[in-house]
């Protein structure tokens, strides 16, 4: 029986960072997670988490250069992004693994409507900005904008995963052999209310999402793809240095809420503690490398 894996794809390793936000520029990222990922198909049953961060922002910008009509809010755009996005992966691979069965599901994630993220957002969506637009943009826009390295970007809501509401779906897919991308964008957020649920304007980050459905499905693994080619100490500096491998207890100082790779940290360490399985982080282009240890950052208890 082949392994498990959960593999979440970073939205901005799909459309890097400063590029333009292109459809063509997306699926060529996307071809060459296909050709990756058709090859990890050969020895892992792959479900795939991917990000939206620029994609969702650009889908909202959008929607606000529309003046004859009210913006829509985030829980569609995020709903819209699972569908184009997804639509587009399961294009690519299912070309590359010669017609073996892909589905792309739509996946409501439910979060606490008394989160904490609600009152302070800190998930960077959309296009990054110079700093010298941001009086310009929170005007226009209504937007909260920070720092984002040497840029701006707007921030939004982003609470915490609690449950994956189709998460028996993606079991029978997986049991009838599919390769799942689900719980895009880390899922259309959603609150309980007395009969259903009901969306919410909020981005939930896809990194803590894929480590809630790793454990859900019993992963053997959780692999982290993005922009950046491994967990790094001293980034930014001289004294840069990879950390090939690490424990939980050694990863924890980089699990801080900023953004970029504290996300990351938090929902590996989640799945290690709770599953004592392994998680590792790296780039898109490296995977096989990083499942072999060769690349990457390699995380256990």
């Amino acid at each position: 029986m082949k392994k498990k894996i959960v593999i979440a794809l970073g939205g901005n390793a799909l459309l890097q960072r400063g590029e333009i936000l292109s459809a063509e520029n997306q699926q060529r990222s996307i071809q060459v997670f296909a050709r990756m990922a058709s090859v990890l198909a050969r020895d892992y049953q792959l479900v795939i988490v991917h990000g939206n961060g620029p994609q969702v922002g650009l889908l909202a910008l959008q929607n606000a250069a529309c003046t004859d009509s009210p913006a829509w809010p985030l829980d569609i755009l995020v709903a819209e992004s699972q569908g184009m996005i997804g639509f587009a992966i399961a294009q690519e691979l299912a070309s590359c693994t010669g017609g073996a069965p892909v589905t792309t599901l739509m996946t409501r994630v439910a979060v606490d409507p008394r989160d904490d993220a609600f009152a302070t957002p800190g998930k960077y969506i959309g296009p990054v900005y110079q700093p010298a637009q941001q009086a310009e943009l929170e005007a226009r826009y209504g937007w909260l904008m920070k720092a984002d390295g040497n840029y701006i970007r707007r921030v939004v809501p982003s609470p915490t995963p609690l449950k994956i509401l189709d998460s028996d779906a993606i079991q029978t897919l997986i049991d009838a052999g599919h390769t799942v991308i689900c719980c895009g964008g880390g899922g259309i957020p959603v609150i309980a209310q007395d009969e259903g649920y009901q969306g919410v304007e909020a981005v939930i980050d896809k990194d803590l999402t894929a480590s809630v459905l790793a454990q859900s499905l019993h992963a053997d693994h959780l692999l982290i793809l993005t922009d950046a080619d491994a967990v790094y100490e001293n980034w930014g500096t001289p004294q840069a240095r990879a950390l090939r491998h690490a424990t939980v207890e050694e990863l924890a100082p980089f699990a801080a809420p900023d953004g970029a790779m504290g996300p990351k940290a938090a929902a590996v360490m989640q799945f290690v503690k709770q599953t004592g399985n392994t998680a590792f982080i790296g780039a898109l282009k490296d995977a096989p490398q990083i499942l072999a240890g060769e690349k990457g950052t390699c995380v256990t208890r």
